[in-house]
């Protein structure tokens, strides 16, 4: 039995959609792309590191030359003037025969020990100022 017309739609009376969705099931550069985010985070890591390093440096460098300038303080302000005083009054009392030789060159002795770590608190105090100047990257300290 065949079928009439009426049955049969027009083929113009049919509408047709499609929708294509690429699926990739393998991307040619997934593992350079992998690669380099991996490449990009250890180097952010890397930048970390370096930063916490010189902010370390800079830490202690500071710390270095503070403290040195605390115990350069007394000697320069109280145990040279000190030692000088010393010394000046055993050689005067060495010269009038109050005092013997040895004593004033143990004077002498004690008094060139002092100027000696003064001049070593000083050498200390401008290698620590060199050292933070490098921490730094520039001349903090002249």
């Amino acid at each position: 039995m065949r079928k009439s017309a009426e049955e049969n739609p027009p083929l113009d009376a049919y509408s047709r959609v499609s929708v294509n969705i690429p699926l990739r099931t393998f991307d040619k550069n997934q593992g350079k792309k992998l690669r380099t985010q991996r490449d990009i985070d250890r180097n952010q890591r890397l930048l970390y590191a370096t930063q916490a390093q010189v902010f370390s440096d800079v830490d202690s460098t500071y710390e270095t030359l503070s403290s040195n300038l605390i115990l350069r303080q007394p000697h320069k302000t109280k145990y040279l003037p000190q030692a000088v005083q010393v010394r000046d009054s055993i050689g005067f009392s060495c010269q009038n025969g109050c005092a013997s030789l040895l004593d004033f060159l143990d004077a002498e002795s004690k008094y060139r020990a002092v100027q000696i770590s003064y001049v070593n608190l000083i050498g200390s105090y401008l290698t620590a100022a060199s050292q933070l100047n490098f921490a730094v990257g520039r001349e903090v300290i002249p």
